[in-house]
C-alpha cells in the first residue's frame, strides 16, 4: 500500500474516532468566546456531552446563556484548565482548542498523552465538509487574496455556493450541513489556527512568510512550520506560493518530496520567464508559473504562455496587489474562465481597512489601512503611493523589530504621528536610524488615538494624503483592527 493510501486511511480513521467521540463521548471546548458558541450548539445537536472551559470569570462572558443551555458544565477562572486530563475520561474525549490558546500547555499535553484527541473547529470542518476547500495563509496579503478568490468564484462558477470563513467571515462548521460537492469554502487561516492542523484543504495558498506574531510563537521556525501545516495533511491537490519569498518557496520545495505531491503554481514579480520563476528542482513536477512581462500577467504551463490581464487594469493600488491577483487567479483558474478576472480587476476597489479611501476633505485624502499590523504591511501600503505621506503609526508590538519600519518611514513619509504602547519604541528606532535626520521626517507623539488622528489632520494641507498604517496590533486600545479602523473613519468623517 502506498504512503498516500496510508495517509488516506489514517485520516479517515482519525475522523471516525472524532465523530464517534462527538456522538458518544465528551467534547471539551477551550474558550467561551462568541466564535465558539455555534460550535457548542452543533456539538450538542450531535449528541455530545460538553464541558466548556475559559480563563474569564462567568460575569465576563458574553451570551453565557447559550453556553449554559448546551453544555453540562462551565468551568471558568484562572484554574480553568485544572483537571483537564482527568475530569472526563481522556480516551472518550475530544478537546477543541481555540486558536489563541497554545497547544503545548502542560494540562493539554497531559490530556493528549492519556488518550484525548486535540483538534479545532476548523480542522473538524476540513474533515467533514464535502465542499471544495481553498485555504489561504501568509504573513501579508491573505485577506485581500481570500476576498479576491471569493469574488472570482462568485462571478465565475455556473453552479454552487461560495462560503467565506476562517479568519475572515463567519464560522463555517455550522454551515457544513448545507454544503455539497458543487460548493466552495474559501478559508483564511492564521498561524494560530494552523498550529495543530492535521487535515488539508484541496487548494492551499501561501502568500508569503515574514516575521509575525513572535510575541505568541516561540520563534520564527515555529511560526513558519505552522504556516507549512496548510499543506502537510492528506488531501492537498494544489499548492500556490510566492516565488519571491524565500520561506514560501521552501514550502514548494518541501511539498514535492511527498509521494503524492500536489501540483504547484509559483507566482512572482521578479521573474520574467518560467525559468526565472521556477527553480530547477521544481521543473518537471507539474509546476506552473505566473509572472509579469511588459506589464502583462502571464501564466506559463507546459511550455505555453497565456496572457491573463494587464497589471494596469487592477484598480486597487500597490505592486503587492499584483501579487495578490496572481495568487487568487492561480487558486481559481481550474474552476473559472480567465475572462472573469478581466472583469473583476477594473471594478474591485479593495478590502475594508486595507488602503481604504475614507474621504477627501479640503484637498486632503484620508486612507484607512488599519489591517497593517506589521512593519512589512506598512511598507507595502506606503509603497502604493508615489508621494510622501502623513502616517499614523503605533499600537501594540508583536515582538518585531522596528528598524525596517524606521527606514520605511524615512523613505516614504513626510510626517509620522506615533501613538499607542509602541510609540516610544518606534521613536527610538527612528533615532537609531542613520538617515533619520537627513530624511527631514517630522515626528509627533500623541498618546491617545483620537488625539493622533486629529494631529495628522491639523498638519495636513491641500494635496496631502493621511494614512492610518499602524505596523502594530490594535490590542492596546481596541479589540481588533476593524474596531480601530472604524474609529479612524468615524473621527475623519467628523471633520
Amino acid at each position: 500500500m502506498s504512503e498516500h493510501c496510508n495517509e488516506n486511511t489514517n485520516t479517515r480513521q482519525m475522523t471516525d474516532v472524532i465523530e464517534n467521540r462527538i456522538n458518544n463521548g465528551y467534547c471539551v471546548v477551550l474558550g467561551a468566546g462568541v466564535s465558539n458558541q455555534p460550535l457548542v450548539k452543533l456539538l450538542y445537536e450531535r449528541g455530545a456531552r460538553i464541558v466548556v472551559r475559559d480563563r474569564k470569570e462567568k460575569t465576563e462572558i458574553k451570551n453565557i446563556e447559550t453556553l449554559e443551555k448546551y453544555s453540562e458544565e462551565l468551568i471558568c477562572g484562572e484554574m480553568y484548565l485544572c483537571g483537564l486530563d482527568t475530569h472526563t475520561p481522556p480516551e472518550e474525549t475530544v478537546i477543541f482548542r481555540s486558536p489563541g490558546l497554545r497547544h503545548d500547555l502542560p494540562e493539554i499535553l497531559s490530556a493528549v498523552e492519556k488518550g484525548a484527541v486535540l483538534t479545532s473547529e476548523m480542522e473538524l470542518f476540513f474533515r467533514l465538509t464535502r465542499a471544495n476547500v481553498i485555504a489561504i495563509t501568509g504573513s501579508d496579503g491573505k485577506t485581500t487574496t481570500t476576498t479576491l478568490i471569493g469574488k472570482l468564484l462568485e462571478s465565475g462558477i455556473e453552479s454552487g455556493n461560495i462560503y467565506i470563513g476562517g479568519n475572515i467571515g463567519r464560522p463555517l462548521l455550522p454551515e457544513n450541513h448545507n454544503m455539497t460537492e458543487r460548493d466552495f469554502a474559501v478559508v483564511e487561516l492564521s498561524s494560530f489556527q494552523l498550529q495543530t492542523m492535521q487535515a488539508a484543504p484541496h487548494t492551499a495558498v501561501i502568500t508569503n512568510v515574514t516575521p509575525n506574531h513572535l510575541n505568541w510563537h516561540k520563534d520564527m521556525e515555529e511560526y513558519t512550520e505552522a504556516k507549512y501545516n496548510i499543506f502537510a495533511g492528506e488531501g492537498c491537490r494544489h499548492l500556490v506560493v510566492s516565488a519571491d519569498n524565500e520561506l514560501s518557496l521552501k514550502a514548494a520545495l518541501k511539498v514535492i518530496k511527498k509521494e503524492s505531491a500536489p501540483r504547484v503554481t509559483l507566482f512572482s514579480l521578479r521573474g520574467k520567464s518560467y525559468n526565472d520563476v521556477v527553480p530547477e528542482e521544481l521543473r518537471g513536477h507539474n509546476t506552473s508559473a505566473l509572472y509579469e512581462k511588459n506589464g502583462v500577467i502571464i501564466l506559463s504551463r507546459e511550455g505555453k504562455e497565456t496572457d491573463i490581464i494587464k497589471s494596469s487594469d487592477i484598480k486597487i493600488p500597490g505592486r503587492h496587489n499584483v501579487l495578490n491577483y496572481m495568487a487568487a487567479f492561480a487558486a481559481t483558474e481550474e474552476f473559472v474562465a480567465s475572462d472573469t478576472i478581466k472583469k473583476l480587476a477594473p471594478e474591485f476597489g479593495g478590502v475594508e481597512h486595507r488602503i481604504e479611501l475614507v474621504r477627501e476633505k479640503d484637498g486632503v485624502k484620508y486612507y484607512n489601512s488599519s489591517i497593517d499590523s506589521t512593519p512589512t504591511r506598512t511598507k507595502a501600503a506606503l509603497s502604493s503611493f508615489e508621494q510622501k505621506l502623513i502616517v499614523i503609526c503605533g499600537g501594540r508590538n508583536k515582538n518585531l523589530p522596528f528598524d525596517t519600519l524606521a527606514q520605511t518611514l524615512c523613505e516614504r513619509a513626510k510626517s509620522v504621528v506615533l501613538t499607542g504602547e509602541s510609540a516610544d519604541e518606534i521613536m527610538q528606532a527612528l533615532n537609531e536610524y542613520d538617515k533619520f535626520e537627513s530624511s527631514g521626517l517630522k515626528t509627533f507623539i500623541c498618546r491617545g488615538f483620537e488625539e493622533a488622528v486629529r494631529k495628522a489632520h491639523s498638519i495636513a494641507s491641500e494635496g496631502d494624503t493621511v494614512i492610518l498604517s499602524p505596523a502594530c496590533t490594535s490590542f492596546d486600545a481596541f479589540d481588533n483592527f476593524e474596531e480601530r479602523g472604524n474609529a479612524f473613519k468615524n473621527i475623519v468623517n467628523s471633520f
